[in-house]
């Protein structure tokens, strides 16, 4: 009887582990695990790419500040303190949370993303830079952030639904932003793979990213 037990429970844990490791092929979701080879530049989960604890924000109205270098020497010369250079997508970012419209040397200033909603807080904050490939069609299940999102996208399009319901933006630099706390999908919609990052500010210790089961979108991104 206790071979049979035995025999029944390794069944069991295969059964379980057959079904955590099968791939989810129509989501992608905001993570914070680590970008590795090619995650985030084929067609799956979002992956981290940078972390920076901000502190304090400056007074005034906060933009994500989006910038391209030729090397990778050149961005880390011009980051400061608190931004991030990223290498994706075949090119070298910078990325930066301030005010509007500051030039760094030798640098390609793409965007200004915002201002970003940010409730009045004047609490120390860190961000998060992710990136992701979404092929049409594919969305991140749903899930809340604990502060404000925004995403910059160098291809494709995308639709982000809420309670609120549907922004949509297309072609390469587009842009998108959603205020903390309601749930929310995004969904690359039209014909071509959409790329792109987001970022993510939040309180330290507080959980960037939380899936959710308590809201059902109404499907407005696919009519779109």
């Amino acid at each position: 009887m206790r071979r049979t037990f035995l025999r029944a429970l390794t069944v069991a844990f295969g059964a379980l582990a057959a079904v955590i490791a099968t791939p989810v092929a129509v989501h992608a979701q905001a993570t914070s695990r680590a970008c590795i080879g090619e995650a985030g530049e084929t067609p799956g989960p979002a992956c981290l790419v940078a972390h920076v604890e901000l502190g304090t924000p400056p007074p005034g109205p906060l933009y994500w500040r989006v910038y391209d270098f030729p090397d990778l020497e050149a961005a880390t010369r011009a980051k400061d303190g608190r931004g991030a250079v990223v290498q994706a997508f075949g090119r070298v970012w910078l990325f930066e949370v301030g005010g509007k419209g500051v030039k760094v040397p030798g640098g390609r200033h793409l965007a200004d993303v915002g201002p970003l909603p940010m409730d009045g807080t004047s609490s120390p904050l860190s961000v998060e830079y992710l990136k992701s490939t979404f092929t049409p069609g594919m969305t991140a299940p749903v899930h809340v952030h604990s502060g404000p999102e925004a995403f910059y996208a160098i291809s494709g399009a995308s639709c982000l639904e809420t309670p609120d319901g549907a922004q949509v933006a297309r072609g390469a630099g587009h842009s998108l932003m959603v205020r903390r706390g309601p749930p929310m999908l995004l969904m690359a919609t039209g014909a071509e793979t959409r790329r792109g990052f987001a970022m993510i500010l939040h309180e330290p210790g507080a959980p960037p990213t939380t899936l959710t089961s308590d809201w059902t979108p109404k499907g407005l991104c696919p009519a779109r």
